[in-house]
C-alpha cells in the first residue's frame, strides 16, 4: 500500500473519532440507561431529541431550525415548551414496578451545562432526558418502555444493589421483559465483574473518542515499542490510582474542570510530538500526571453507572481492566494500520505529524468547548 495511502487511511480515523462531538443528531436508536439505586430511587437517562420534543416537531428536524425557534420564544413561551416535553414524557414513557406506573419527576440536565450554547449541531435543551422517582418499598420486578413514537430502544437495566445488568433492543412501542429486583446470587459473582470489564471496554471502545486519541497520541511518538510500554505503564498506574480513590471518596474535583484538562492532556501529548522525535526523560512524569486526570474522568462514568456494594472490589476490577483492554485494542488497531511503517523515512512527515496535528486541534476544540 503505497505511503500516501497510509497516512490518509489513519487521518480519515482520527478524523471519525475527533468529530464524533460534531456529527448530525442520531436518533434513530433511543439509547436508554436505567439505574436502580440503593437508596431506593431510580433513574433514567433518554438520549433523545429534547429541541423537537419540546417544539413537538419530527427528531429530523433540522438542527438548526429547532434552536432558531426555541430562542425566538420569551421565558414563559420556552418554559411551557419544556412543560410540554415534560408531559409528553410522563405519558408515554412507562416506568413499571410490579404492576403500578411510576409518575415520575422530568428534568433536562443538558441545558445547565456550560457548553450548550456552543454544541454542535446546535441545540438549546440538549439530548438528554431525566426521569427519577422513588421505587415502592416492596417492589419485585422493574419493567420499562416507552410508546411507538420514540421508535427504537436500546434500553439497558443495572441494578446497584446487586451490579446485576441487562440490555435489551426493544422494538417500537415495546417494553422490557421483567426485571427482577434485588437477586443476584453468590455464584453469579463472576458475572458481575466480567459485566464491568465490558463496561469499562465499551468506554473506551467505541465512546471514548478523547481517550482514544489520547493513546494514539502516546502511540504515535514512539517508532520501538519499550518507549510506548513505559508511557502506557505511567499512565496505567496512575488513572488506576485516582479511579480507586474517587470511587472511595477520598478524591473529588468537579466533573467540568477535569474535562477540559483531560482535553488539553491530549493536546500537549499531540504537540510534544511535532517539536520531538524521542521519549524524553520528563515524558513518562507527565503522562502519569495525565492519568491521574483520566483516572478522574473514567470514576465521573463508573460513579453514573454505579457499583454494587457487596462486590465493590471486583466490579472496581473488572472495569478498569476493561478500559486496559480498550487501550490495548486501540494500540493493536494502530499497529495494524502503520505498524510496519514505522521505520520508513516518510513515516514521522505522512503519519506522525499531520496525525498529531489532528489530535492537537480536537483537544484544543474539545478544551474550549468544555471550558466554555
Amino acid at each position: 500500500m503505497p505511503s500516501r495511502r497510509i497516512a490518509a487511511l489513519l487521518l480519515t480515523l482520527l478524523a471519525t473519532f475527533a468529530t464524533t462531538a460534531s456529527l448530525a443528531h442520531d436518533f434513530s436508536l433511543t439509547d436508554t440507561l436505567v439505574l436502580l439505586k440503593t437508596d431506593g430511587t431510580f433513574v433514567v437517562d433518554m438520549r433523545l431529541d429534547v429541541d423537537a420534543l419540546a417544539l413537538g416537531a419530527a427528531p429530523a428536524t433540522d438542527d438548526a431550525e429547532l434552536v432558531a425557534a426555541l430562542r425566538a420564544l420569551d421565558d414563559a413561551g420556552l418554559q411551557a415548551a419544556v412543560d410540554r416535553a415534560t408531559r409528553t414524557l410522563r405519558r408515554r414513557v412507562r416506568a413499571r414496578f410490579d404492576d403500578d406506573k411510576i409518575v415520575p419527576h422530568v428534568d433536562f440536565p443538558d441545558r445547565e451545562l456550560p457548553w450548550i450554547e456552543s454544541a454542535e449541531p446546535p441545540t438549546v435543551l440538549g439530548i438528554t432526558a431525566r426521569l427519577t422517582g422513588r421505587m415502592p418499598d416492596d417492589a419485585q420486578q422493574f419493567r420499562f418502555g416507552a410508546s411507538r413514537a420514540f421508535g427504537p430502544l436500546r434500553v439497558t437495566l443495572v441494578d446497584q444493589s446487586t451490579g446485576r445488568s441487562e440490555t435489551h433492543l426493544l422494538g417500537a412501542g415495546e417494553d422490557t421483559p421483567l426485571f427482577a429486583l434485588g437477586t443476584a446470587p453468590t455464584a453469579q459473582s463472576g458475572s458481575v465483574v466480567w459485566r464491568y470489564v465490558a463496561l469499562g471496554f465499551e468506554h473506551i471502545v467505541p465512546l471514548g473518542a478523547d481517550h482514544i486519541l489520547f493513546v494514539l497520541g502516546l502511540f504515535l511518538l514512539s517508532t520501538r515499542m519499550r518507549p510506548l510500554l513505559v508511557q502506557v505503564t505511567a499512565f496505567t498506574v496512575a488513572h488506576t490510582v485516582t479511579l480507586a480513590l474517587s470511587m472511595r471518596g477520598v478524591v473529588s474535583l468537579p466533573s467540568g474542570p477535569v474535562e477540559a484538562l483531560i482535553a488539553l492532556s491530549i493536546a500537549y501529548v499531540a504537540i510534544e510530538n511535532l517539536v520531538t522525535t524521542e521519549l524524553k526523560p520528563w515524558r513518562p512524569a507527565l503522562v502519569f500526571a495525565f492519568g491521574l486526570l483520566h483516572g478522574l474522568g473514567f470514576a465521573e462514568v463508573l460513579r453514573e453507572l454505579g457499583l454494587p456494594d457487596d462486590r465493590f472490589a471486583g466490579a472496581l476490577i473488572g472495569f478498569n481492566v476493561g478500559v486496559e483492554l480498550g487501550q490495548l485494542a486501540v494500540i493493536g488497531i494502530a499497529f495494524l494500520v502503520v505498524g510496519r511503517f514505522r521505520d520508513r523515512d516518510w513515516y514521522r512527515s505522512r503519519v506522525v505529524v499531520p496525525a498529531s496535528l489532528l489530535i492537537a486541534a480536537a483537544g484544543l476544540w474539545w478544551c474550549i468547548t468544555r471550558t466554555f
